[in-house]
């Protein structure tokens, strides 16, 4: 049964007065508009923390130049609960070539402007100045994966923990829920913000003198109590002074920090890290504990309207209703969290994790069932996934019990010979999605690891996937077809990918259709050069298909591709000396461009662009071929 409460939390001192609310235990401010949907964290973590007991009003979007947009809700009694929104403020505001974003698909019609560039920052300042004295606790993507000193792209610096910019008193990292609650409890005991240092999934900070590391314990020392050992096994980080000097040796420590901390993102294995920053210390405690089925259908089960709030009904600047996030979620179900994929782009294995955690058959047909019954459910169940659609089980059964491994990956370019391929409880769970009365059709366009799908035995998920869950076309990412490329970005080879363009064909012709694969690619990934960018071309050029979309790569917050955009290094590889392996990056606009133009070689407006690209590589003899 849905946990049912009110239609929306409060965000205005009407609601308050209509809930006899006197005080909030929370205000949540969020960079995003407020749409009650499970996919939007201040609707899912304020409706988790009213089922735990506490009371939560949510401040959407606020006027960030405006200290009154902060006190609304008046003084919670608590805490702030401060979040960037979905996506990090600098990624929702520019695109990969630093150009402001025209929309924001997160904001009242999608306008966009209404959230601060680094808006953590901006936001915690704001909530003290309108309640000096309350405890600002920050979490989301913009600080989970900003937890540590790291590299940021927009300024072309490296910059310090969020933890510490912001000022806020603790940094909640990855899916909040179990900290969340633990947090809450302890700030309800009396437990002052800046004393909480033992919640997982958390990072607190302390000054030099404050906090020492013993042995490898790091050890509390206060004045009225004496030394305290919080934690053991810490592992100290290159610090910030170390990491941040633009030297290459600098960028070595800056590559073999990343490592550490990659090798430790898992909550049964990962140890207690330590990075100073000037005279202090940031702590990283390990990972929360992953949900529990039962705990991830209760998530899921809170009672959401599935709507945008009633403030957004009316128009925007622009004269459009309504926050457009939502069109894209409204009719998906997410089955699953984290993933094992390893994809070197991607921070999922910083933010969610490497291990699976599904929901249950149960909770999903009960979602689906009550969407049918939605007044614009039109019978078509847009997608049933998470980070990858076709994970529904750990990699292996040694994650259980003892976590990831940490030098290992479980899928990327090699697969671990430990990984087990199974289909069968995805097949039966859109099986009895496919079942319930007034669905149409259900489609999967949650990302589909082709590999992994190549790898099983039993074809019944891809027929299956060919028979019922997509239309006209199938898109899939090989990323590039340099596999010197692909290594760098921990995917599978080329040649499983054609491989698995065969099999798709094949199981086409037998279910007697005609759909097509849509493939999609990433220029200017570190490593690559004009030569990869011609390699693809010409790749595409033998099989007839030019994408009419391609991504810029994007040097996000928290992936190795980052790591290797900044330090121009890879830090798995090591050349005949034992030293990191040096790559090469594609850094000024102009060759991202040229990249970008030579793969889309067909568009007439890139032909003299195409033309520069070929003959900067030396390749003039492809002039006649790449038109």
């Amino acid at each position: 049964m849905m946990f049912l409460m009110n239609d929306f939390l409060p965000v205005s001192q009407d609601d308050l007065r209509a809930r006899n609310i006197e005080q909030l235990d929370f205000v949540f401010v969020s960079g995003d508009a407020y749409v009650d949907h499970p996919s939007f964290a201040a609707a899912l973590l304020g409706r988790w923390l009213e089922k735990h007991g506490y009371t939560v009003g949510i401040i959407p979007q606020p006027d960030f130049k405006n200290v009154e947009a902060f006190r609304v809700l008046g003084k919670p009694r608590l805490a702030f609960l401060v979040s960037a929104g979905a996506m990090d403020s600098m990624v929702s505001n520019y695109t990969a070539n630093n150009k402001p974003r025209s929309e924001d698909a997160y904001a009242h019609g999608g306008v966009a402007g209404h959230r601060p560039d680094r808006a953590l920052i901006t936001y915690v300042a704001k909530c003290r100045e309108a309640y000096k004295g309350v405890p600002v606790l920050i979490g989301g993507i913009e600080a989970s994966l900003r937890r540590t000193t790291h590299y940021d792209y927009w300024s072309n610096k490296v910059r310090k923990s969020i933890l510490l910019d912001s000022k806020a008193d603790l940094l909640m990292y990855g899916m909040g829920e179990h900290s969340i609650i633990e947090i809450a409890d302890l700030l309800n005991q009396g437990v002052p913000a800046r004393e909480i240092r033992t919640v997982r999934g958390t990072c607190w900070w302390g000054s030099n003198g404050q906090l020492t590391i013993d042995n490898g314990k790091l050890v509390v020392n206060r004045k009225d109590v004496g030394s305290e050992v919080v934690a053991e096994n810490v592992i100290l980080l290159p610090s910030f002074e170390d990491i941040s000097k633009e030297t290459p040796e600098s960028k070595i420590r800056f590559a073999e920090s990343f490592v550490t901390q990659e090798q430790n993102t898992d909550a049964l294995n990962a140890d207690v890290l330590v990075e100073q920053a000037d005279t202090r210390f940031v702590v990283q405690n390990p990972p929360a504990l992953p949900l529990t089925t039962e705990e991830l259908d209760s998530v899921h089960e809170l009672g959401y309207t599935r709507r945008w709030h009633p403030m957004y009904d009316g128009p925007a600047e622009n004269g459009k209703c309504g926050v457009p996030a939502l069109s894209e979620v409204l009719f998906s179900l997410t089955s699953v969290r984290g993933c094992y994929g390893a994809c070197s782009f991607c921070a999922i294995t910083f933010h969610q994790g490497r291990r699976i955690q599904a929901r249950s058959h149960e909770s999903l047909v009960n979602e689906a069932t009550e969407l049918t019954n939605h007044p614009e459910f039109k019978g078509y169940i847009n997608d049933v996934g998470g980070p990858t659609a076709n994970f529904r089980q750990p990699a292996c059964k040694k994650q259980i019990e003892h976590g990831v491994c940490k030098n290992r990956q479980c899928l990327g370019t090699e697969p671990c010979p430990n990984l087990e391929v199974d289909h069968s409880d995805y097949v039966e769970l859109l099986g009895k999605l496919r079942a319930i009365p007034k669905v149409k059709k259900v489609f999967i366009r949650s990302g589909i690891r082709f590999d992994y799908l190549v790898m099983d035995k039993d074809k019944r998920f891809l027929e299956d996937l060919v028979r019922y869950h997509i239309s006209g076309q199938l898109k899939v990412a090989p990323e590039n077809s340099s596999d010197k490329i692909l290594a760098l970005m921990r995917k599978s080879t080329h040649k499983v990918y054609e491989n698995f363009s065969k099999e798709y064909a094949e199981m086409n012709k037998k279910c007697g259709m005609k759909q097509y694969l849509v493939p999609y690619y990433i220029v200017a990934h570190p490593g690559a050069g004009l030569n990869e960018a011609i390699e693809t071309a010409l790749y595409l050029k033998k099989t007839g298909f030019v994408p009419d979309q391609i991504q810029d790569f994007y040097p996000t917050p928290g992936s190795l591709s980052t790591c290797q955009y900044y330090t121009e290094l890879d830090p798995y590889s090591r050349d005949k000396d034992g030293k990191m392996k040096k790559i090469y990056v594609a850094k000024g606009a102009r060759e991202r461009r040229l990249q970008r133009a030579v793969i889309q070689f067909k568009k007439p407006e890139n032909r003299m662009l195409v033309r520069e690209a070929l003959e900067k590589a030396g390749r003039k003899d492809l002039l006649s071929v790449l038109r």
